[in-house]
This record gives C-alpha cells, sequence and structure tokens, in this order.
C-alpha cells in the first residue's frame, strides 16, 4: 500500500514509502539526493521518519537518532520498524534499513531510534537564551546559482544542490573561493528548490544539507556522518528557513557539528548534533 503525502514535490516524492506488511515498507533512495555517490544523511533521515510516521501513532517527529553503518547508495531498500512503546502523549519507534548486495545479502545501511508526539499540542510558553543567527539578507548571499548581484557562485558537485534552495552566508564560504576562514562555522539561508514549505519531516533534512563545517576549517575530503540526533522543537512557520552549525573540537579525525534551524517568524525549530569523520583527501 502506498502512503499518501500531503504534497507533490520532488521530496514527498522522493521519500515516498510503501507498507509491503505491518511494520516494513519498500522504498527508492533516489540518486537526486546524492553527494558524490552516497546518499545524503538527512533525506535518509526523512525517509525513516515518513515510515515510522506510519508504524507509529502520533504525527510528529520529536527526537530521532540514528546511526549510520554503511554508506547507502541510489536504488531500492527496505525499512523495518518496531514500536516500542506508546504513550499518552509520545511513541517510541526503531526503524532500520536495508539494501541487498549483488549476492542477494541484505546490508543494513542506518538504525534509528525515535520519539513522536504532537508538536501542535506543545504549550507556548518559551523562555530562552537562544538568538537567531545573524545572516546577511538572502539576495547577499551566495548560492549554486550567480547570486543577483554578481557574486561568484558556490560550486555546486553534487546532485542534492540542485534539489535545494541554499545560500550561505558569505563569512563561512571562504572555502568556495579558495580562502576558508578556519573557523568550524557555516551558516545559510535554507530551502526546497522546488518552493514546498518546510514542516517537520523536511526539518530532518534541513539539519544535514549544508556543506560540512570542516570546509570552512580548510579540509576538502568526504565528512561521512557516524551518528545523528535531531530534536524538532515546533512546526515551523511558512518561508525560508536560517540554518547556523558550529564545530569547537575536531580531533583524532572526528568532528561535532551543532546545527540550529530558525523560521521565518524567528522561532527555533530543530536543533541537532552529530559525529562525523572527517576522512582527508586520499584517504
Amino acid at each position: 500500500m502506498a502512503l499518501a503525502t500531503h504534497r507533490t514535490s520532488e521530496f514527498d516524492r522522493d521519500t515516498a514509502v510503501t507498507r509491503r506488511a505491518p511494520g516494513v515498507y519498500d522504498a527508492h533512495l533516489s540518486a537526486g539526493w546524492t553527494i558524490i555517490q552516497a546518499v545524503n544523511g538527512g533525506y535518509l533521515l526523512a525517509l525513516m521518519g515518513r515510515a515510522l510516521g506510519d508504524a507509529l501513532p502520533h504525527p510528529d517527529p520529536m527526537s530521532v537518532t540514528a546511526h549510520y553503518l554503511t554508506a547507502s547508495v541510489p536504488g531500492p531498500a527496505v525499512i523495518r520498524t518496531e514500536v516500542v512503546r506508546t504513550g499518552r502523549t509520545m511513541s517510541t519507534g526503531t526503524a532500520t534499513l536495508v539494501q541487498f548486495a549483488e549476492d542477494g545479502s541484505e546490508v543494513e545501511r542506518l538504525r534509528v531510534l525515535a520519539a513522536y508526539g504532537d508538536l501542535g499540542a506543545l504549550p507556548d510558553d518559551v523562555r530562552t537564551t537562544a538568538k537567531p543567527p545573524a545572516i546577511p539578507p538572502y539576495e547577499h548571499c551566495l548560492g549554486t546559482d550567480s547570486a543577483p548581484d554578481g557574486r561568484p557562485a558556490i560550486p555546486g558537485s553534487t546532485a542534492i544542490a540542485e534539489r535545494l534552495a541554499l545560500r550561505l552566508d558569505p563569512a563561512t564560504a571562504g572555502w568556495a573561493v579558495g580562502a576558508p576562514s578556519g573557523k568550524g562555522e557555516m551558516r545559510a539561508w535554507f530551502g526546497l528548490a522546488d518552493g514546498r514549505e518546510p514542516d517537520p519531516l523536511s526539518l530532518l533534512l534541513t539539519v544535514d544539507a549544508l556543506p560540512p563545517t570542516a570546509f570552512e576549517m580548510g579540509l576538502s575530503g568526504w565528512v561521512p556522518t557516524v551518528e545523528l540526533t535531531a530534536h524538532i522543537r515546533r512546526r515551523p512557520a511558512p518561508g525560508p528557513l536560517r540554518v547556523a552549525i558550529t564545530t569547537r573540537n575536531l580531533a583524532g579525525g572526528f568532528l561535532e557539528e551543532d546545527a540550529e534551524v530558525w523560521d521565518s517568524e524567528d522561532r527555533l525549530v530543530a536543533q541537532s548534533r552529530q559525529l562525523a569523520r572527517a576522512v582527508l583527501q586520499g584517504q
């Protein structure tokens, strides 16, 4: 049974899953969301979120933790979910995504533990010291196409770049012109290229869709995610999002990335932390 999606965007089409049996879903990993040959981790997180949203009784992802075991590739996949606990306001489930080797054996790609609830039922009280990131106006930031003011374009060598309306803060885009700042920072305006408005599911993509902070630290190799935890705090308002990612520590070949996502009404709608490997070119 194919699950209906409420929008007809590329994102919804490419994260669609078909229920084969209770808790078991067929999916197709789209080549449109790849970085080099590997499928983007945020896209995979959203795909798993789609299946878990069908398996669990509550509508919204609130905490999702994924361990990336092997690199996913475009093509068919199977997602298996399990309901761990169902409560009045939250439910918890697990999911695994597998693909198949040439000999027919299963290869597990990632494993997820998630808590779902109803973001619309949360109280409105907010007490915070967090502030939205200071990013120049959209038209003064750098994208994969040429900026209106004639600024150079960000080099877009990955398929996922064509799916995103991404504009990087010039202060965190020195790597694109061969002059990285050395700081572990990345900030950007974010949206989907086909105009789809953000929602809790697409926020799972948003937290892992910017170029890695390692680029601005002077590294240029692959930065595969080992583990990623996303917290979805609110349903975002329509309009572009602002994303800020920071890294404080790169050591032993690993770094952390802490992300915040703010909506058009200056509300913090998602947070995440991931551990990633800093793979130098030639390794």
